[in-house]
């Protein structure tokens, strides 16, 4: 009889050891989470670091604004010349802006911005659209131009960004 009794309280000790060992791991899973959420709650930036970068921005494109594409409908279609021969490219072009205000000002001008683009886009060489490097430089370019006469006409840049969505050179 002494022996059954001494199998059970082995029994239960065994149990009990096994409880602690859930009741441990439950413990470190659940202090594992509320360090998580303490983490991603004070990591993020406070206020007044948004503020901070908020300020540094240009006060037209906020950090919170959303991004609006504007598909101008008509590929750009004109032609280069080039050492050898004159050439005939092809450009799709979207315009990046931030916020509804500057989404409604960039599709009330498009007349203009495609005017300006086109003036832009003829000006390049056959030698600048072949590199790489050229291509961004007349993208870069074609912002510039759209942003300063953007600003003529709304006091605004209006366009944070020209999108070339497609190239053909032939």
């Amino acid at each position: 009889m002494w022996q059954e009794n001494s199998n059970q309280g082995s029994i239960m000790v065994g149990e009990n050891s096994k409880k602690i060992t859930i009741i441990s791991l439950v413990c470190v899973v659940i202090g594992v989470a509320i360090a998580g959420v303490f983490w991603f709650f004070y990591s993020a930036p406070t206020a007044s670091q948004t503020t901070a970068v908020s300020s540094s921005e240009s006060p037209q494109t906020p950090l919170k604004m959303s991004s609006y594409y504007i598909v101008l409908p008509d590929p750009f279609i004109f032609n280069v010349s080039g050492k050898d021969r004159d050439r005939v490219v092809q450009i799709k072009v979207q315009l990046m802006v931030r916020g509804e205000v500057n989404e409604a000002l960039a599709n009330k001008h498009a007349p203009l911005i495609e005017s300006v683009l086109l003036q832009t886009f003829a000006a390049t060489t056959v030698e600048q659209l072949r590199q790489p490097l050229g291509r961004e430089q007349l993208r870069q370019q074609a912002l510039t131009t759209v942003q300063a006469t953007m600003n003529k006409m709304t006091d605004m840049p209006v366009v944070e960004r020209v999108l070339f969505t497609g190239f053909v050179m032939q």
